[in-house]
């Protein structure tokens, strides 16, 4: 792939001295645009967005100086790196106002053209590390925000199932043992994540510990392959898996090893529409086992191929952060193949065309020698190696989002599980109940099966006729011949996300004044402006908890206020008893 020219815009009002400039510029490889006035400068930066301004201090309108400070002030320039260049007679006291008002460095003419080009590259060096430095920052940002989503999703069902085995509502037996069961398993999944966590830290500190043993690469993969069943099943994907007749044997640790496995199994199945294929072929030859995860799913974007293996990378496309993800699975693949003295490559032709992941190990050639006593790689650690799951946090496609599997454990599985339901606790003396003429029609829509299932429980105790869907898509179908009052929507839903099903939902009559409550992990002022642009009566953070559900429906004038397909509607703010749930990060 070629990469652009940096873009340097070079600013005087001599046109002698700036064709000079430019010439040496252009010589040394740089995209050279130019303007001879002030003004000029600070339409071409806003327009073009170049790396650095050479800017002359001496111009027909503004000063340079005066240029250097107005792009400094603002924030869409601010960033620009400014060298600031005069003719000899100027005085140190402009120089120190120059650098003062900004400039990030300073140069009297005639400069040399080596001295002009060094240091225009030291710039933009500084350029480069400035730009990674608010690209961590960006994605320390979303990480936090992922993070949060990913552990309020199985906090929501399990606040649900505390409700439905508490005494005050008189459950059913069976209800409070699969109460149970969802509070059991969600607890498991937050458990994977804290694992998942830990490696991240045990890989920034180079404390992850391997123990060495000779290890049997078919049986890692038949581990790989059961931790992951249960979710490649549900998406009715087909997994062709292809190994040797003779064992391949290499040295290494067969937990991590089958993680490594695993986090890539786990990637392909999610990022892959159902119905799929998925193939995990292993190969031996030239004294190198080769393990390849191809799929034809999503694929990965051309720009993102290089940085998959980063730290949590995740990529922008859609909202099929319904699978979840925290960014790290393929980074934590990298790092243990790597420590094994192996290597992982990743392909793709682009969005739409798969993808394909290659490890490459080194084999135990002689299969009979004397296995090595167990040994540790990397700085020790205390923790011993454990069974991890596949990551099941949330967003993006191969590119940025990958399991952070497990040699053991049910994986994949619980990235479908990861919830509606509930958020601040509250403790009332009695179970919540409908007041007279408030019981409603309700569409509760979530792709997690355990928060779905436990939140619509709750509310047929409570009274309301219930509909339970899982996708977008279906929702829209139902709600047609339903015609439900009120609908918890989730809103990382697969396929169509929540905010078209909210549109869908009040560009139809018989749904356009029902009362729309979106029901997410993601609680930062950005999702709440793009679920009141879609068209949402309230936002909610999960885990909510019932007793704000219901103040929120029994304060509304669900399924009786006319609304118009489109607009943004607004909570009932104007109503002093209405509920004021929508929890801040």
């Amino acid at each position: 792939m070629t990469v652009a020219a940096p873009l340097i815009l070079n600013v005087d009002d001599n046109d002698g001295a700036r064709y000079a400039k430019t010439r040496v510029l252009v010589h040394a490889g740089f995209e050279v645009i130019e303007a001879a006035t002030g003004q000029g400068a600070l339409d071409q930066v806003r327009t073009h967005s170049p790396a650095i301004v050479l800017l002359d201090v001496k111009l027909p309108d503004i000063s340079g100086i005066e240029v250097c400070s107005m792009l400094k002030r603002d924030p869409q320039t601010r960033s620009t790196l400014i060298l600031q260049t005069s003719a000899a007679a100027v005085q140190s006291f402009d120089k120190v106002r120059a650098l003062d008002g900004g400039a990030d460095s300073y140069l009297t003419e005639p400069i040399e053209p080596a001295e002009l080009v060094a240091n225009v590259r030291a710039l933009l060096r500084l350029h480069c590390a400035e730009e990674a430095l608010r690209d961590a920052d960006r994605r320390k940002d979303q990480f936090l925000a992922t993070l949060a989503h990913e552990l309020r999703n199985p906090l929501a069902p399990i606040r649900n199932a505390v409700e439905l085995m508490d005494p005050r509502y008189h459950a059913a037996e069976d209800a409070v043992r699969d109460a149970r069961m969802i509070a059991r398993r969600q607890v498991e999944h937050l458990s994977r994540l804290v694992d998942d966590l830990l490696d991240v830290s045990r890989i920034t500190h180079g404390k992850i510990a391997l123990q060495i043993e000779c290890v049997q690469v078919d049986a890692a993969v038949a581990t790989a392959v059961e931790a992951n069943q249960p979710f490649i099943t549900k998406k009715q994907h087909t997994l062709h898996v292809n190994v040797p007749d003779k064992a391949c044997m290499i040295y290494g640790d067969p937990i991590r090893v089958a993680q490594v496995i695993s986090n890539l199994l786990s990637n392909a199945a999610k990022y892959t529409p159902e119905g799929g294929v998925l193939e995990l072929d292993v190969s031996a030859a030239d004294g190198s086992v080769t393990i390849r995860m191809r799929d034809n799913g999503i694929g990965i974007p051309s720009n993102e191929l290089a940085d998959v293996f980063n730290l949590f990378m995740q990529s922008e496309d859609s909202l099929a952060r319904s699978e979840g993800g925290l960014g790290i699975g393929l980074s934590l693949a990298k790092t243990l193949t790597e420590l094994h003295g192996g290597t992982i490559e990743a392909f793709s032709a682009g969005l739409g065309m798969g993808s394909e992941f290659v490890v490459t190990l080194p084999m135990v050639v002689q299969q009979a020698a004397i296995e090595p006593e167990p040994a540790t790689l990397g700085a020790s650690a205390n923790a011993a190696p454990r069974a991890q799951s596949a990551d099941t946090g949330a967003a993006g496609p191969p590119a940025g989002d990958s399991a952070a599997g497990s040699a053991a454990g049910s994986a994949a599985e619980s990235s479908a599980e990861s919830s509606a339901g509930s958020a601040a606790e509250s403790t009332p003396e009695s179970a919540p109940e409908s007041a007279p003429g408030t019981r409603r029609r309700v569409m509760v829509v979530d792709d997690s099966v355990d928060g779905a299932e436990s939140m619509s429980i709750l509310l047929e105790m409570l009274g309301h006729e219930v509909r339970v869907m899982y996708d977008g898509a279906a929702a829209i179908a139902t709600a047609s011949e339903f015609k439900p009052e009120v609908v918890l929507l989730d809103i990382g839903l697969p396929g169509i996300d929540g905010y078209q099903v909210a549109r869908a939902l009040r560009a139809e009559p018989a749904t356009a004044g029902a009362l729309l409550i979106a029901l997410t992990g993601y609680g930062q002022e950005s999702d709440r402006q793009r679920t009141r642009d879609a068209g949402f009566d309230h936002h909610l953070v999960k885990p909510a908890s019932l007793d704000d559900i219901e103040r929120v429906i029994a304060a509304n004038g669900a399924g009786g206020v006319p609304r118009n397909p489109g607009t943004t509607a607004q909570p009932d703010a104007a109503q002093p008893n209405a509920a004021q749930p929508d929890v801040t990060e």
